[in-house]
């Protein structure tokens, strides 16, 4: 009997059950009772001292953080008055979201009803130059169409509507939440399922938040494992930037905590695996993707990188196996633990960072370099995409880095028949040596433009009763690391490290997951309900705190 299959085999079963494939059922239906029921609100009296705490700039709790945003907007449809400014807010961005065909008649509503001094929601603080404007280019439906118009809607609501939102049992509401998000939690909140893949300091697991049920990917960086590889730098900058970043097509940290052994970093799950599994290993007899499908790839990891290049981070570290497919097969990058954030006023910066075969030419001569960088290695991914082949050495071979330099330094790309001339011109762009000809946003040369038209539905979806990812045989397991001893600078290090909830994501979570539903209750018509009165206090704690353990 082959045990190492058998384990395997009952390790997928047990995954694929907890992301309901096999009979259809809701993820809450596999949450936890006991760590659910400690998902609550507190009373107002142990939590209203955050005001004095907390960042309530307008923009940070209304715009930023979804339940702040969700409060928010729920104040407003409360009170008459600003009912056209909340509608208007939540059409636009309905229109920013929609496809083209759609627009054209979204846009249409919106001028009826906000735009027109007769509608019931009319909105008379914007200007007749932004209405003007907004009325001239209507057929164009273009994705500035109501940039102005929104700006306007959001300056009017930061001033007076805000301030009285600021003194309303709202407020409160939102204190309450932003206390249950600052409660510590640790892997007993988390069940472990099957392993996923490994890293340089540790396993990755799939794992499910018991209190919600909302399945998730594990990253566990063994301490000693750290330290011995002088790994705390690079774990700390992955961790920073993945807080910094929120975008459709990075990966989201959601939760950072520690356990006797090792750094967790409890990330967006993406069930359909890597793009190096799908490029060599689903179809061994004819691998790579066809031109459509690794420019729909392509085109999407633009969007990422565009994201990280606007809060001046260079990823650094594009490949295959860093690009990640979710259940809908749509991507997002991953691994950002060879990323740099450029200083401030600075715009280029310097080190030898990434993967041999992928690094551009600037940096393996050990000049500066600048965002450029990922652009070359986006052409390198692409021509592995299509011809299942980095360009610089064929599949299997054994190449010395020094050989590799040269190669990536001297060499001209040559490309399989497969290559259309789009493709080639893609490529040829992407992978120029020299920077000033390298194709990229910043000389305003769009690489999504020659491929991105038409191209909307994913052209591959993962099959939910499928595990895209090595048996756990051939994933392998490490082994213990010996003669290293974790000291006090390493525990305060580790302090540091494990912050607990991540604020967006754990948000978005109690939305996605229903548990901003089930707790945001309020009084009969909308009163204040009885958590909000400090005259209702039954059974309070006696100190400010509470962890939830």
């Amino acid at each position: 009997m082959d045990i190492g299959g058998l384990t395997t085999v009952v390790a997928n079963s047990a995954y694929i059950n907890a992301r309901g494939s096999i009979d259809g059922s809701n993820p809450a239906a596999a949450r936890d009772k006991k760590y659910h029921a400690r998902l609550k609100l507190p009373h107002i009296t142990v939590c209203e001292g955050l005001r004095d705490t907390l960042d309530l700039a307008f923009d940070s709790v209304c715009v930023e953080q979804p339940i702040g945003k969700r409060v928010f907007r729920e104040f407003l449809d409360a009170n008459q008055e600003y009912h056209g400014a909340c509608r208007l807010w939540k059409d636009i961005e309905d229109y920013d979201l929609a496809e083209d065909s759609e627009r054209g008649k979204k846009a249409s509503k919106i001028v009826q009803r906000y735009m027109d001094p007769s509608a019931k929601h009319y909105c008379p603080f914007l200007s007749e130059d932004i209405i003007t404007k907004v009325k001239e280019c209507l057929e164009a439906v273009g994705d500035d169409l109501f940039s102005a118009a929104l700006a306007k809607t959001l300056d009017y609501l930061r001033e007076a509507p805000y301030t009285f939102f600021l003194e309303s049992m709202y407020l409160k509401r939102f204190l309450q939440w932003k206390w249950l998000e600052m409660q510590p939690m640790d892997e007993d909140w988390f069940l472990d399922f099957r392993v996923l893949g490994k890293g340089g300091f540790g396993e990755v697991s799939a794992c499910q938040m018991k209190a919600t049920g909302k399945l998730y990917a594990c990253k566990k960086l063994n301490k000693k494992r750290l330290k011995k590889r002088k790994g705390y730098e690079g774990a700390m900058v992955e961790k920073r930037i993945l807080e910094k970043v929120h975008s459709r097509f990075i990966v989201s940290l959601a939760y950072a905590f520690q356990t006797k052994e090792e750094l967790c970093l409890v990330m967006t799950i993406m069930n359909g695996g890597d793009l190096k599994y799908h490029v060599y290993l689903v179809d061994e007899n004819n691998p790579g993707f066809d031109e459509p499908r690794a420019c729909f790839y392509i085109a999407q990891i633009i969007q990422g990188l565009e994201h990280l290049h606007q809060k001046r981070i260079i990823y650094r570290d594009l490949k295959p196996e860093n690009v990640l497919l979710d259940n809908d097969g749509n991507i997002r990058i991953s691994d950002l633990g060879l990323a740099v954030e450029l200083k401030e006023g600075k715009t280029m910066t310097k080190g030898y960072a990434g993967t041999p075969g992928y690094m551009a030419p600037e940096m393996l001569k050990g000049d500066k370099y600048d965002t450029s960088v990922d652009y070359f290695t986006l052409g390198v991914t692409l021509y592995e995409f299509m011809a299942a082949k980095n360009p610089f050495r064929n599949r299997g071979e054994k190449v010395e880095r020094e050989e590799m330099k040269e190669r990536m330094l001297t060499r001209v790309v040559t490309y399989p028949d497969s290559f259309s001339e789009h493709a080639k011109s893609l490529c040829d762009g992407l992978l120029a040596k020299e920077v000033g000809q390298r194709m990229g946003f910043k000389n305003e040369c769009c690489v999504l433009s020659i491929f991105i038209q038409g191209i909307l539905p994913p052209p591959f979806v993962p099959d939910p009763k499928v595990v895209y990812a090595k048996s756990l045989d051939d994933v392998g397991a490490f082994s213990s690391v010996k003669g290293v001893t974790v000291e006090d600078p390493d525990k305060a290090f580790f302090d540091e490290f494990a912050t607990g909830n991540i604020s967006i994501p754990w948000q978005e979570e109690m939305i996605d997951m229903g548990i901003y539903g089930e707790l945001n209750l309020w009084g009969p018509e909308g009163t204040i309900p009885n958590d909000l009165r400090r005259e209702s206090i039954l059974e309070q704690p006696k100190s400010s705190t509470c962890c939830l353990s």
